[in-house]
């Protein structure tokens, strides 16, 4: 359903108008997304809250990659993997860490990859994650704290996953060379 608008800063609503030029000034342009979320100004100022309190987690940089890309992943979100991918990149995630939630294998860290083991479980259960996993995710050095973060993360992705999905948001040239054709585990 392309047939949404992607808004610039003339073009939203009053409402989202100043959150876009927070996202201009803060990025140098107003990602696609956010410019379709401005259809909405509830929805893009819920978005750009759950960002910036995801971004005070307790995570790590690169953990928070972790919760963010296998989310996308998982939803075959290709806009939040690829523009995921670029921020990963800018936040020296380690490369090995990205292509692996890119193309569902184990990541090498073992910390990280029960990181990852834990998040897919979150989506994938649609919250009823279970005893093991949470036991597996806290055995990894993680903390119940950690646990609801995760859940946080998954809010924040949901948002925008289910919305390129509807909108079918098309990627900014920003994270062009991070584009991806989707998962393997979808394709079979």
């Amino acid at each position: 359903m392309s047939n949404f608008r992607v808004h610039s800063t003339a073009t939203a609503p009053d409402a989202a108008a100043t959150l876009l030029q927070q996202a201009e000034s803060a990025y140098g342009f107003v990602p696609n997304l956010l410019g379709t979320f401005a259809e909405s100004p509830a929805t893009l100022e819920g978005y750009m809250t759950l960002g910036k309190l995801f971004d005070q987690t307790s995570f790590t940089a690169t953990e928070r990659q972790v919760v963010l890309l296998t989310i996308s992943a998982w939803n075959e979100c290709h806009y939040c993997v690829a523009a995921h991918s670029t921020i990963a990149g800018m936040q020296k995630v380690p490369r090995d860490v990205v292509d692996a939630i890119r193309s569902d294998r184990t990541i090498s860290d073992p910390r990280l990859e029960a990181h990852r083991r834990f998040t897919v479980a979150v989506v994938e259960q649609r919250g009823w994650a279970g005893d093991h996993a949470v036991g597996e995710f806290l055995a990894a050095g993680f903390t119940k704290k950690q646990v609801l973060e995760v859940i946080l993360g998954t809010a924040m992705k949901t948002l925008s996953n289910y919305t390129n999905h509807i909108a079918e948001t098309p990627l900014d040239a920003a994270f062009a060379g991070e584009a991806w054709p989707g998962s393997q585990r979808r394709a079979s």
